[in-house]
């Protein structure tokens, strides 16, 4: 504002002329040249700066206000990012239709699909084994939970034959024998359930974890084949009508489409068929080493070869969890 006004002084002042040409002394010259000094020195208000058309005493509708032009830019910047939200929206909804079409044309048995016969066969075969491998997860872990319930009760029964033992002397030594040998079930139990449960973890890992993420990437590469199909078609039927200009501009966007889905078509095949290998190999590793540990384990146990039954968890490397590790803190109660 002072810039502005020292620029209005300035202009609108008169300055009067002397007959030999010089300029009179004027009483507002020391002022004038205060304010310009000030200027200098300060520099002008830069939040205050107007853009000036038509001359320092132009009109006042020759003045924009710099406010106007950070507006205007963040308005540029706003119908720019909405019109790129659209035009996003536009292509999703024709990638939609175009899918949606060639789905149906399938179902119904009007279009084509592209097969990959061992390949679909290998998928149809990982679906199946992960039912069956499910089923058995679920069954383990049901006799892991029986397993574990008889446990505490002979654990529980245990301790209750120890207590008449010490109650009841004309029983005492029959008590006292079945007390330890329930101590004795109880803690090979303890080791067979030990076995169990890293058996059921590593199945779990398996069928939860790895297959999963195979059947994910799969799922990708379905997606990836019914999009390259529904572009195919498109081109294909466009191929086979009249070929004027517009026509000819159609089929080259389309073939471009068509090439890029097509690439991302084979590069989901590649994945699938080198996760399916991979798979395949992990499984028969993971089975071998926990079908072995499951088998020895349940015959160690029934065979009352507590011995045979540690070596077993040593030579897979179970580790028991302590007693009482299952029970909550004391701070996971509160």
């Amino acid at each position: 504002m002072m810039a502005e006004s020292i620029m209005s002084k300035a202009a609108t002042m008169e300055i009067p002329i002397n007959s030999n040409g010089d300029t009179g002394t004027l009483a507002e010259d020391d002022s004038l040249e205060q304010d310009l000094q000030q200027v200098m020195v300060s520099g002008p208000n830069l939040n205050e700066t107007s853009i000036v058309s038509g001359g320092y005493g132009g009109p006042a509708g020759g003045i924009i206000p710099t406010s106007s032009i950070k507006g205007t830019t963040r308005d540029e910047v706003s119908r720019g990012v909405a019109v790129e939200k659209l035009d996003s929206v536009k292509k999703w909804g024709i990638n939609t239709y175009k899918c949606t079409k060639q789905m149906f044309s399938e179902k119904f048995g009007k279009g084509s699909r592209t097969v990959d016969l061992e390949l679909e066969a290998q998928i149809e075969v990982l679906k199946e084994t992960k039912i069956k491998y499910e089923s058995v997860l679920r069954l383990a872990t049901a006799l892991t939970n029986h397993f574990h319930n008889m446990v505490q009760t002979q654990q529980a029964l245990g301790d209750t034959f120890a207590d008449l033992s010490q109650k009841s002397p004309e029983l005492q030594d029959e008590f006292g024998y079945n007390a330890e040998t329930q101590k004795l079930l109880c803690k090979n139990g303890e080791s067979l359930l030990g076995a169990i449960n890293f058996f059921v973890s590593s199945i779990n890992t398996l069928v939860n974890k790895t297959m999963e993420d195979t059947l994910l990437t799969i799922k990708l590469y379905e997606n990836a084949r019914l999009e390259f199909d529904a572009y195919r078609t498109d081109v294909e039927e466009l191929s086979q009508g009249p070929r004027d200009a517009v026509t000819v501009v159609r089929i080259e966007m389309a073939t471009q489409e068509y090439q890029v889905h097509r690439d991302k078509f084979e590069r989901l095949r590649s994945d699938v068929t080198i996760k399916l290998k991979f798979l395949e190999e992990n499984k028969v590793k993971v089975m071998h080493k926990q079908l072995l540990l499951f088998h020895n384990a349940i015959s160690a146990y029934f065979a009352g070869n507590q011995q045979q039954l540690e070596q077993t968890l040593i030579q897979f490397n179970v580790k028991l969890k302590p007693p009482g590790s299952d029970k909550p803190s004391w701070l996971e109660e509160q």
